[in-house]
């Protein structure tokens, strides 16, 4: 899809249409992914931030705990969910150059994430609105990760999702 890129006399960029604006991100748009973290990928994540909580390395100690295994830091899930987000509203696979900026992310954790269990990381579109000052859509999400088909974790993100502008290398123009 083209944009508009017809400067007006204040040597502004006019604003894309509302179809314009649907092709970067829509309302009810979703992202699902479906993991599994193994001890081992717990274990990793969680030493590579620094979480030495006993029950992310420690069956013993997890089991000590009330878990049945060794449980996801919240910090795990919250990073891929991130990255979830960030990395479909940056893309380009639909012939719509893109990049994303995270405004606001937050987590709630309501149910322990245990190894080996089946986790779905999902987003929703539940609102946009142009910015005319950010020069893009920001976009409210409401997101989960099931685990069991339970919400362990809730969540809700404000991003800004703009259009890419490839200018032309210099040795291009004229």
């Amino acid at each position: 899809m083209a944009f508009s890129d017809s400067d007006d006399s204040a040597g502004t960029v006019t604003p894309p249409t509302a179809d314009e604006r649907f092709a970067l991100v829509a309302i009810g748009e979703r992202i699902v992914h479906r993991v599994r973290y193994t001890r081992e990928d717990i274990a990793r994540f969680a030493a590579q931030t620094l979480d030495r909580n006993p029950v992310h390395h420690s069956v013993d100690a997890a089991r000590q705990a009330g878990h049945a295994d060794v449980i996801a830091s919240g910090q795990q899930t919250s990073a891929l969910m991130s990255g979830l987000a960030a990395s479909h509203f940056s893309r380009s696979d639909d012939g719509v150059a893109r990049e994303m900026l995270c405004l606001n992310f937050n987590f709630a954790y309501r149910e322990p994430v245990l190894a080996d269990q089946d986790l779905t990381l999902e987003w929703e579109v539940a609102d946009t609105e142009w910015s005319e000052s950010l020069g893009g859509v920001v976009a409210q999400l409401e997101g989960r990760a099931l685990a069991d088909a339970r919400a362990a974790v809730v969540a809700r993100g404000t991003v800004l999702v703009r259009r890419v502008v490839h200018l032309l290398p210099a040795h291009d123009i004229r």
